[in-house]
Formats: structure tokens, sequence, C-alpha cells
């Protein structure tokens, strides 16, 4: 006996095994996690494309007392898709900033330049995903329309039907299992829907007493013009989104998973979000980031790949009175602490055969910490150091969060990318950190309570370490 608890002390002094967040907190957290799961939820609803989520950031911001003008806490908006956040720290500038940047896109479908067309008097709206999706995922489901159209004037017309309970909600069309079997039965999984049959139901009363061609589409038109003022050219300029309508919701009989659109990459931006409007007079000067465009690449003016950084850290050298050289600002960058705000794939017990479960990610076990990403070799790969994975596992340890370290996948199975390797570009230090999906890009994502509150309590302590 007194050998078998040798051993169980041995083990537990030299051995790594992740907790289940549930038996590490108490009852004062799990209400805290519960609160601020119900103000997550109410977020996803709120903002379903990343113009939505934008504006509901600044919203909040605003709550809090951050302003565009402020000197302590402030915040930037780029092309109504990109809001950087900054909390002035109690250090000079010069000494280094922390940086956590998440993405607020999500796999969804765009309607096309010329989306509106009648086949067998039935109005469609022409679709061409963004972002990588299973096509399969979205046919035969309730959708929402939500976007802006700039018209011809320059009037800025906001869009979004199918979220009220009075709305009517759209659709994508499902081929009959009885006539299935050729078309699609025979045929790949990611080849049964093409992606040109993505085409959104809208509309199947004709225009009365007309002798005019493709009346449902008149139809559809004179609606559109007589609630919005639009006409069909106006869809060139527009950025309309098809995404799956209704609010996130608590899954599970037991309440332990919110299930919602877009949780990948908005959980972590709603936790960055959380940790910065709670954060007060940090040591180092703190910014959240929010992107877009990661989901195709991270290209574009408002994603990554842009010089949106370079701006937003020669504003801050001129606001701290600092003459915003290259010099200065590169020093400034390579001093910068950074968090790549992402999700990663959760193991799923029915599919373990893509996972390696000794290096996966578990759901309910915390926030996770992932040193590289890429795919097979590391290619397209962000490669956090041993010194700065080290400095992050302090933290965490030293804040009590529940954590775990986690890759994506087995070597051969795939793999994937976020933004860590373009702001590392930069010289920062950077590594990947959020929590594990199920799910992951599909229009009804899945994620832990236990997870979320994680994630929140890693980046909170983050911006607060010296």
């Amino acid at each position: 006996m007194e050998e078998k608890n040798e051993l169980k002390e041995l083990k537990e002094k030299l051995a790594y095994k992740s907790a289940h967040v549930w038996d590490k907190i108490d009852q004062d957290e799990k209400n805290a996690l519960e609160l601020l799961a119900t103000d997550y939820k109410d977020f996803l609803t709120k903002g379903k494309t990343e113009r939505e989520c934008a504006e509901e950031i600044c919203h909040l911001l605003e709550k809090r007392g951050f302003h565009p003008q402020s000197t302590t806490r402030w915040y930037y908006v780029l092309r109504n898709k990109v809001v950087a956040a900054v909390v002035a720290g109690r250090n000079p500038l010069t000494d280094g900033i922390r940086l956590i940047a998440s993405h607020i896109d999500s796999p969804r479908l765009d309607l096309k330049l010329h989306p509106l067309l009648e086949e067998y008097d039935m109005a469609y709206l022409k679709t061409h995903y963004y972002g990588g999706i299973k096509k399969y995922h979205w046919v035969a489901m309730p959708l929402a329309l939500h976007g802006v159209v700039i018209k011809n004037d320059g009037e800025v017309v906001h869009i979004k039907i199918g979220e009220d309970e009075k709305d009517p909600v759209l659709t994508i069309c499902d081929l009959l299992p009885h006539l299935a079997r050729k078309v699609q039965g025979e045929k790949k999984l990611s080849e049964a829907i093409p992606g040109e049959k993505l085409n959104v139901l809208v509309g199947g009363i004709p225009l009365a007493d007309s002798e005019e061609k493709e009346r449902v589409k008149l139809g559809i038109l004179k609606l559109l013009n007589d609630r919005y003022g639009l006409v069909e050219e106006d869809f060139i300029s527009a950025e309309l989104e098809v995404v799956p309508a209704g609010p996130a919701r608590d899954v599970g009989l037991d309440r332990a998973f919110i299930g919602g659109y877009g949780q990948d990459d908005r959980i972590c931006a709603f936790t960055s979000l959380a940790a910065i409007l709670n954060l007060e007079a940090p040591a180092y000067t703190s910014i959240a980031l929010f992107l877009d465009k990661e989901e195709i690449g991270s290209d574009g003016n408002t994603g990554a790949k842009s010089r949106l950084l370079e701006k937003i850290y020669y504003d801050l050298l001129k606001r701290a009175g600092l003459s915003p050289s290259g010099d200065l600002l590169l020093e400034l960058l390579f001093k910068t602490k950074a968090i790549s705000a992402d999700v990663t794939a959760g193991i799923d017990p029915f599919y373990q055969e893509v996972h390696e479960k000794l290096n996966d990610a578990k759901i309910g076990h915390g926030v996770v910490v992932t040193k590289y990403t890429g795919h097979g070799g590391k290619y397209a790969a962000n490669d956090a150091h041993a010194e700065y994975v080290g400095w992050l596992r302090r933290v965490l340890n030293e804040a009590r969060v529940i954590w775990q370290a986690a890759s994506f996948g087995k070597v051969d199975e795939g793999g994937g990318g976020t933004v860590a390797k373009y702001l590392a570009f930069h010289g920062m230090e950077i590594i990947d950190c959020g929590p594990p999906l199920l799910s992951m890009h599909s229009p009804f994502e899945i994620a832990h309570k236990g997870d979320l509150y994680m994630t929140y309590r890693a980046y909170k302590a983050f911006y607060e370490a010296g």
C-alpha cells in the first residue's frame, strides 16, 4: 500500500494530465461562467457578419468608457470591418505591447454580383461560398440574409431578413432521396452538392395581370424596391451574406455547451473583448485586435497581411509624443508579445481516426495553447519559440487558468492556419491560444462553457502579466 501511494505521488508530481474545468472551479466561478455564457450567446446572435460584429464590439466598448479620443481607453475602426481596442499601460510605450488578435469573419455564402434569377416560376439568389465549408451543411435549413447595399446615390441600406420571429426565412432546397441515387448518392460527399446549386429560394408568387417573362423575379425586385428602394444594379455594390437563421442556444440536457453560427472565431473575439473591457491600468499598453478575411487567407486591406497593424502602431507612437520613425516602429513590433486568438479542433469521439489523442484538444479541459499549426512538415505555420511558450505557461499557471497544450489532428490528415504567421512577420513573439470546438466551420458549431470561461481567464491573465 505504501509503495502504491508513493507511485501515485510520483505520478502526480511528474506526469502531465489535463483536467476538466468542472473539477477545478467552485460554485462562484460556475456562476460567473454562466453569466459570461449568457453575454456570449447574445454577442453571437447579434453579430452574424463581420460588419455587425464590429458594430457590436464598438457598442460594448463605448458602454465601458472607451472612446476614439480618449487618452487611456480608446479604439479604432477600419472600413467598418476591423476594430482595435487599446488600454494605455503604466510603463512607457517603448517597453512593449501586449496584443491579442482574433478574427470576426466566418464561413458563409455571399451573393454573386448578378444573383437574382427565375426558374420554373420560382426566384432564387445565386451564391459563392466564402471560406472552407462543407456544402451539404447549407441545404434544407432555415437561412437569413444580412448585409449592406450601397445605392447609386451613395445611400447605405442595411438588410437583415430572417431573424425576427415575424420574418420569413430563406433556404436552399435539396434533392429528395427517391431521385438522388445517381446524381448524389454515387458521388463523393464533397461533390454531392455542387457550389453552383447553392441557390437560395426567395420567391414564388408571379406578378398578376402581366405578360412579362420572369414575373416572379420581377415581383421580388418590386418587393425590394418598395421596401428598400433598391434596383437590380444595386446588387453589384452590395455585401450580402447568407447565414444560418436563429439565435445561439444552450446545447445538452445539462446545458454544458453553446451551439451557434460563427464561433470560429467570434468566441475568441468575445473573450478577448471581455478581457480588455475588464482591464484597468495594465503594466503594458494592451490591444485587442479584431480582424477580417482570415477565412480566405487574410488577404485584402482588412486582413492580417495588410499594413493596418503598422498604421495602428504609428498612431500609438504619435499619441505617446514620439516620432513615428521606421526604426522605432520596428523596435516596438519586435517588443510585442502577442496571442493569435483562434479556435482549434476538439477531439470528436466518433472520428478518433483523424485525431492524435495524446496531442489533440479535449472538450471541457480548458483553453488550448498551440505551439504550431500548419500542415504536413509544419508548412504555412508559425512555430512559437520555447522561451515564449515557457513564459506564457508560467503566466497561465500563476493565474490558475485551466489550460491544455494541443496540436491539430494527425500529421497526415491535413491541418490549418491562423493569423499568427502573418503577425510573426513583423517580428513579434506570438503563439496560438483559444478554445476547442466541435463541428467547426459548420452552421452550428459547438463550444463547451468551461472552455469559453477559461479562454477569457487566459486572455485576462496575459494582459495583466508583468
